[in-house]
């Protein structure tokens, strides 16, 4: 699709995407509804005020008070039906022959003042975030994982293949891209054979490469999400690293699983990809061997979604390395599966709920998603640029992840960027 406004063929904003987050500018300090279109984005607030959304057929007035929210949860609780129409309509305003001329012929505003610059905005979380689950879904990052503690043998915990293992994090602390977060402090041993901790600034600092997905409608309490109704429910995509204290955690997760080791970040990209704009990236992921329960059984094998991922390390220095490459196809649980098994219990979704896939890895050196894996513990550092190595993160270290779905120029579909510099401890 080509569009009246210049956009390069390798944007990861193309036409084909229409990703929504939430921005201020210079001019506006309160945060408004965008939509990100190549290296500029469209102000909905302005664009709705000066009768851009005119010509959407099947969007009343009511629906539109949506774009006067300084989040995308009332938006995203329209639902999958009125997100493809909103969509649709906004890749027709934007097609180099598009059936609305006379949208842009008589809103001189949609150019002079609701598209403005990706350099001038200011990225805000998009969300307001109720809860936060953190899924295991990536099994070749739980192996390698395992590998490491309790050997190939043992590697994966007998319930892995069956279940879609989760914790639940903490909403609170998600930040938006480009927001620095401090090393964290906490209990840890302070040699492996110890059993008295001490307590101290983190020393094994890591990332967690992970996709996140926020919820668009939720389920009432008492009420199970079906895995064949899960795709309505399903609002769209982030980019997410779940930073992770590995020593903090060695000592603190038994018996109940990870606490402080997780709880002082987690950083998403800003601008949400509708689910439908990756609908035709579905593919096959990690084959499960083992018989499913009924509720997670789908009735088909393209499930999961193809993107492109990988992560870069951003040194004091100002070199950047790129440490990885890896795909989505890594996963072995999808997300209507996750979606499904929470809501098993009666447990009530909420709009703006945000659930994530956990690290995604592959076998091969420089697939997976964490140092931990690529560092084997530590043991075997990370060789960078200038002499330079990492076991794990050091002070003022930048870690800036990029996702894309798609190939063909002109049409890639990609989050922008999920980073966070590392401060020190406080």
């Amino acid at each position: 699709m080509k569009s009246w406004l210049p956009i390069a063929a390798d944007s990861h904003f193309s036409l084909a995407n229409i990703p929504f987050g939430v921005v201020t500018t210079a001019k506006f300090q309160t945060p408004r509804i965008a939509v990100a279109i190549g290296d500029h984005c469209l102000d909905t607030l302005t664009f709705s005020k000066q009768g851009g959304f005119s010509k959407c057929n099947g969007l009343t007035q009511q629906q539109l008070s949506v774009f006067s929210e300084p989040t995308l949860n009332a938006f995203a609780a329209l639902g999958r039906s009125q997100h493809r129409i909103i969509r649709s309509y906004l890749q027709e305003i934007f097609k180099e022959n598009t059936p609305y001329p006379e949208v842009l012929s008589t809103n001189k505003a949609l150019r002079k003042e609701a598209l403005i610059p990706l350099c001038e905005v200011k990225n805000h979380l998009p969300m307001a975030i109720g809860d936060y689950t953190d899924f295991f879904a990536g099994r070749n990052h739980a192996h390698n994982i395992g590998t490491l503690f309790r050997g190939p043998a043992n590697a994966l915990n007998p319930n892995y293949n069956h279940v879609p293992v989760a914790y639940h994090g903490r909403a609170s602390s998600v930040i938006v891209s480009g927001t620095p977060l401090h090393r964290p402090n906490g209990q840890v041993l302070p040699v492996p054979e110890a059993t008295t901790p001490v307590f101290k600034p983190c020393a094994k600092l890591d990332i967690e490469l992970e996709l996140g997905m926020f919820v668009c409608r939720g389920n009432e309490f008492g009420k199970p999400i079906s895995v064949k109704d899960a795709e309505e429910h399903i609002f769209g995509y982030v980019l997410m690293n779940d930073w992770s204290a590995r020593d903090i955690q060695q000592w603190e997760y038994v018996p109940l699983g990870p606490f402080n080791a997780k709880n002082f970040g987690t950083s998403i990209s800003p601008w949400v990809v509708l689910a439908d704009a990756l609908e035709p990236f579905k593919t096959s992921g990690l084959p499960n061997e083992v018989e499913l329960q009924d509720y997670l059984k789908e009735g088909k094998t393209d499930n999961i979604i193809d993107i492109r991922l990988d992560i870069s390390l951003k040194t004091n220095q100002g070199c950047i390395n790129n440490i990885s490459k890896t795909s989505s196809k890594n996963l072995l649980w999808s997300w209507p599966q996750m979606l499904a098994h929470h809501t098993i219990t009666g447990c009530n979704m909420r709009t703006g709920d945000l659930l994530g896939s956990g690290t995604i890895s592959g076998f091969e050196p420089g697939t997976q998603g964490s140092i931990l894996e690529q560092s084997l513990g530590g043991k075997t550092p990370l060789q960078l640029e200038r002499g330079e190595a990492r076991s794990f993160l050091e002070d003022n270290d930048t870690i800036i992840i990029r996702g894309c779905a798609g190939t063909t120029p002109g049409e890639l579909v990609g989050f922008g960027e999920c980073s966070g510099t590392i401060l020190p401890p406080v």
